[in-house]
């Protein structure tokens, strides 16, 4: 996209050219930056200009604004790289999936766009290889992470579960969009069962050409985490707002609460497992984790029945959607329901009431489980009546399992193709600590 005829008069006559340094006068104001190309919906008679703290700012040129070239240009667009080279350094092994850590910006759309080699997401953080000997880096593919899958998953568990059982390999750090990290740090910790090392996910809220791009933090956190002794599935991302710590947050206790913020996500039901500091600090907040064992080898159990759905009770709700699910001949059901697992029961106008719905689901051997959307807290079958009637037709009340974790536990269950009952039995039996003995 071009600048308007009056700025390009100028910006020619002056010869500067986009990726030139300049210094701006107006009044009493100096600014120093790049010029950078004007984005698609820009403004024609608005200088786009990247100041030297990483952020993009529109300058509105008048007759009296003063510029003048102080540098010479810059290749704006031009994705670094960096070459790794082995080391007698603690060695990880880095699988690079898509997201925002590996984004950069397309300085003509203003948009962003997933760069392919994961070289250049460690061009954003050198000072990885101070401390690590990265043993393998492997590009397993490139995607937003609304755009996962189960057969996603199931690459990520077969090639992160080859690299854990590597002598040389002392941990696997995931990088990953931050959308749906939380429903594959679920599904890992199911699918990898004997765990022996640490298995971590990280990405970043902001992409790498923003000043507060976080990325760079959660990665050196991560590697930190990697090498450290606490044998989990878990996610590293920004404990605060700051670049001063991250949390490892165990798998299948953690969820994005916040759209854009740095420290997005949270344990739920549980505290972080611990806390990590850029300099390797780790301190270790949740004394109930499994700690590292070499001795035992990763058993790879990427097994996942897609015919599994995730839906939400709300008032006026249709609960017409259990059909539609039926129909599609779908095997089980996770519902989000309200406070303690309630669904319209008995409403004024019975049309509305899910129980019909459940219990011809049930019958026809469609497995429901029950979560509450309230995210924090127990689901509980007994206190209330309406309680009472789901869990004597036969639904699983999931503790305090949050939905997506619930979803994913399922999915994996039911493509071991188990029974009914056993599958009553195994969702309420905890395989990654996903279901809280006490709630804190």
């Amino acid at each position: 996209m071009e600048y308007s005829e009056r700025i390009k008069r100028i910006l020619e006559r002056k010869k500067i050219r986009v990726g030139d340094r300049v210094r701006i006068r107006e009044k009493d104001r100096v600014i120093e930056g790049y010029v950078m190309p004007r984005i698609e919906f820009g403004e024609k008679d608005c200088l786009i200009v990247k100041l030297d703290n990483g952020y993009n700012i529109g300058i509105k040129i008048s007759e009296k604004t003063k510029i003048e070239k102080i540098g010479e240009g810059k290749k704006i667009g031009k994705i670094p790289q960096i070459k790794v080279k082995k080391s007698e350094l603690p060695g990880i092994s880095i699988v690079t999936t898509g997201g925002t850590i590996g984004t950069h910006v397309d300085y003509f759309t203003g948009g962003v766009y997933m760069c392919r080699k994961p070289e250049e997401i460690l061009a954003t953080v050198p000072e990885l290889l101070q401390f690590v000997n990265i043993k393998n880096l492997i590009n397993l593919f490139t995607i937003a992470s609304e755009d996962m899958s189960y057969e996603e998953w199931i690459k990520i568990a077969k090639t992160v579960g080859k690299e854990l059982n590597k002598e040389d390999v002392r941990g696997v750090v995931i990088t990953h969009g931050t959308d749906t990290m939380h429903f594959t740090s679920a599904a890992l910790s199911f699918m990898l069962r004997n765990l022996n090392k640490p298995v971590i996910l990280t990405g970043a809220q902001r992409s790498p050409d923003r000043g507060s791009f976080d990325g760079r933090i959660n990665l050196i956190c991560s590697a930190h985490a990697a090498l450290s002794d606490i044998a989990e599935v878990g996610i590293v991302m920004h404990g605060s707002t700051n670049d001063d710590f991250c949390y490892f947050h165990r798998g299948t206790k953690v969820r994005k609460m916040h759209t854009s913020a740095r420290d997005a996500f949270k344990s739920i039901n549980e505290i972080p497992l611990a806390k990590i500091w850029p300099s390797g600090k780790i301190e270790i907040l949740n004394e109930k984790l499994n700690k590292r064992d070499e001795s035992k080898k990763v058993k790879v159990d990427a097994k996942f029945e897609e015919k599994v759905a995730l839906i939400k009770a709300y008032p006026n709700s249709d609960p017409g959607i259990i059909d539609w699910f039926l129909e599609k001949n779908y095997k089980g059901i996770v519902i989000e329901g309200t406070g303690l697992g309630h669904v319209p029961t008995f409403p004024l106008k019975k049309k509305r009431s899910w129980i019909p719905h459940i219990k011809k689901a049930i019958k026809n051997d469609v497995i429901i489980v029950m979560t509450s959307q309230t995210l924090y807290g127990r689901t509980h079958p007994y206190v209330y009546r309406n309680l009472r009637v789901l869990s004597k037709l036969g639904v699983i009340f999931a503790e305090d399992m949050l939905p997506e974790v619930a979803y994913v536990k399922l999915g994996w269950l039911l493509g071991h193709k188990y029974e009914k009952g056993k599958i009553k039995e195994l969702m309420l039996t905890n395989f990654a600590a996903e279901i809280s003995e006490r709630l804190i």
